[in-house]
C-alpha cells in the first residue's frame, strides 16, 4: 500500500485484509446465510421479467457459451448454456437480483449489499472452485465494507447517486479481492479500480427508465470483479481512490462527509452486516414504512370513507418517489409502480398488500387501485426526516369524509432487524419467488434451501439446480 492512502481508507483495507473465519460470531454467519437465500431468490425468480431477457440476449452474444459461474436466471432466449465467464454470471445474475425489488437494504448506508456483492463474490467463487465458506466470508467483508463507505459519504451522496451503483462497484471489488487473498497492495488497487468505475445516477427516475436500475447493478457487481481480477495481475489502481482529492468523497458528495466512519473495526462495536433489513413488500424500499403505517391505520377505519392519505416521509423519498408521482399519466411499467407511493399505499387500501402478485394485477389498470391514488400524497416530516437514515419511521394521516383524522404509524418496518422476517418467512419466500412467481417448478426448492442453510459445509459453491 502507498503511503498516499489516507489512513482513514487504510483502515478499512486493513479490515478485510485482516478479517478471518475466526473473528466471525454465529450470528453473522447465520445471518450472511439468510441474506443469501434471500438473495439467490431475488435472482432466480426473474428469469422472465423485463428486462432480464434483454439482458440475457445480450450476454449470450456477449459473453462465452462455457465457463464455471453458473447463470441462476436464464430465460429461453436461445444459446442453452447455463454458465459462463465469471464476469458475465456476475453482470447478469447482479441485474436479475435487483429486478423485483425484493432484496434486501441496510438502513443507515441506504444500499442493497445483496445484490452487487453476492453475484461477483459467487460467480467468482465458481470461477476459482472455491467452498461456500470461503465465499461467505468474502461477502462479510464487502457487506462490512461497502456499507462504511456508503455511510461515510452522507446523505448528500444519495441525493444525485444510487449508493447501490457507486459504493456496490465498490463493495463487490473488495469482496472479490478477499476471495483471492489479495494483499494489501493489491486491496488497495481493487479499491482504486472499482472506484474509479463507480457509477450510477437517479435521474432515469424522471422518465420511468427503470431499467437503469438494473443496469446499476449489472455494471457494478462485474466491474468490481473486473477490478480485483486485474488487481490480482498487477494493474495498478488508484491509491487514495476515497478521500484523494480528486477522489469519491470529493466528486460524489458535499460537506456531510465522515472519514471516521471508514475506520470503524469490524465488529467493534458493530457487525453491520447484522442490521440489514429484508424485504416484505415488492417495491421501493421508501415506501414501506408509510405502507406498514398505513396498514395499522386501517385497523380504525373504514376504507369507503377515506378522503386523503398524506404520508409523513423523509426527504430521500420524496427525491426518489417524488418524479414518478409526478409524471402527468402516472406510472406507465410495473416498475415505475414501485417507485410510487400513491401506487403502493392504493394497493395497501384497496387490496391489503403490495406484493408481486399485486402490482403486476392491479397497479396499472385496477379503477379502484387507479382511483384512489389521487387520494394520497407525501408531506416531508421534521421527526421522520430527522431518524432517517438510521431508522425509517412510518408516519400516515388519513382524513376522513367527516373530517376526522386518524394517524398510522410504524416505528419499524417488517423485515427490519428487529422485525425480522424468520428462517420460516424467508422459505416461504423463496419459494413463492421462485417456484409460484417465476413458474420454475423444475427447481427443487426445498434442496436448494436446505443447501443455504449448510453452506459453510459445501466444499464448492456450486448452486444445486437442475
Amino acid at each position: 500500500m502507498s503511503s498516499s492512502t489516507s489512513s482513514e481508507t487504510q483502515q478499512l483495507l486493513h479490515n478485510v485484509h485482516e478479517l478471518r473465519e475466526a473473528d466471525l460470531p454465529e450470528q453473522v454467519w447465520l445471518r450472511t446465510e439468510e441474506l443469501f437465500l434471500d438473495w439467490l431468490a431475488s435472482a432466480m425468480a426473474s428469469c422472465h421479467t423485463h428486462p432480464i431477457p434483454a439482458f440475457a440476449r445480450l450476454m449470450q452474444q456477449m459473453g462465452p457459451h462455457n465457463g464455471r459461474s453458473q447463470l441462476l436466471a436464464l430465460p429461453d432466449v436461445g444459446g442453452g448454456n447455463t454458465s459462463t465467464s465469471a464476469y458475465w454470471a456476475a453482470w447478469l445474475n447482479g441485474a436479475a437480483s435487483h429486478t423485483l425489488e425484493q432484496d434486501d437494504l441496510h438502513n443507515s448506508s441506504v444500499m442493497h449489499p445483496a445484490t452487487v456483492i453476492f453475484p461477483a463474490a459467487l460467480s467468482a467463487a465458481q470461477d476459482a472452485g472455491l467452498s461456500g465458506r470461503a465465499m461467505l466470508l468474502s461477502s462479510i467483508a464487502g457487506y462490512e465494507a461497502g456499507i462504511r463507505l456508503a455511510e461515510s459519504l452522507g446523505r448528500s451522496h444519495y441525493r444525485t447517486f444510487h449508493t447501490t451503483s457507486t459504493v456496490g462497484t465498490v463493495a463487490a471489488g473488495l469482496a472479490v479481492a478477499k476471495l483471492l487473498n489479495l494483499d494489501m497492495a493489491g486491496l488497495t488497487s481493487a479499491l482504486g479500480s472499482s472506484g474509479t468505475q463507480a457509477s450510477g445516477l437517479w435521474e432515469f427516475l424522471r422518465t420511468g427508465a427503470g431499467e437503469s436500475k438494473q443496469l446499476h447493478c449489472a455494471h457494478a457487481a462485474s466491474t468490481g470483479l473486473l477490478s480485483a481480477y486485474l488487481a490480482r495481475d498487477g494493474v495498478r489502481g488508484a491509491d487514495d481512490i476515497v478521500q484523494g482529492p480528486q477522489g469519491l468523497m470529493v466528486g460524489m458528495a458535499k460537506d456531510d462527509t465522515d472519514a471516521a466512519k471508514l475506520a470503524v473495526p469490524f465488529g467493534q462495536p458493530r457487525w453491520a452486516l447484522l442490521e440489514t433489513s429484508f424485504k416484505w413488500h415488492a417495491c421501493c424500499r421508501h415506501t414501506h414504512p408509510s405502507a406498514d403505517a398505513l396498514l395499522d391505520a386501517l385497523t380504525k377505519v373504514d376504507r369507503a370513507n377515506i378522503k386523503r392519505v398524506t404520508a409523513k416521509v423523509h426527504q430521500a423519498a420524496l427525491d426518489v418517489l417524488g418524479p414518478v408521482d409526478a409524471l402527468e399519466q402516472g406510472p406507465q411499467s410495473i416498475h415505475a409502480a414501485k417507485f410510487s407511493m400513491k401506487s403502493t399505499l392504493a394497493l395497501i387500501a384497496c387490496k391489503g398488500a403490495a406484493a408481486l402478485s399485486d402490482f403486476e394485477t392491479y397497479a396499472l389498470k385496477d379503477p379502484e387501485v387507479l382511483a384512489f391514488r389521487d387520494k394520497v400524497h407525501m408531506e416531508l416530516d421534521k421527526e421522520v426526516d430527522n431518524a432517517y437514515p438510521a431508522r425509517w419511521l412510518g408516519r400516515v394521516d388519513v382524513e376522513l369524509s367527516d373530517g376526522t383524522v386518524v394517524h398510522g404509524r410504524c416505528d419499524e418496518p417488517k423485515g427490519d432487524p428487529g422485525n425480522t422476517l424468520s428462517r420460516e418467512e424467508l422459505e416461504e419466500k423463496f419459494k413463492r419467488l421462485v417456484n409460484v412467481h417465476a413458474g420454475r417448478k423444475d427447481v427443487d426448492a426445498d434442496r436448494i434451501i436446505q443447501w443455504c442453510w449448510s453452506l459453510r459445509d459445501q466444499k464448492d459453491s456450486r448452486v444445486p439446480l437442475p
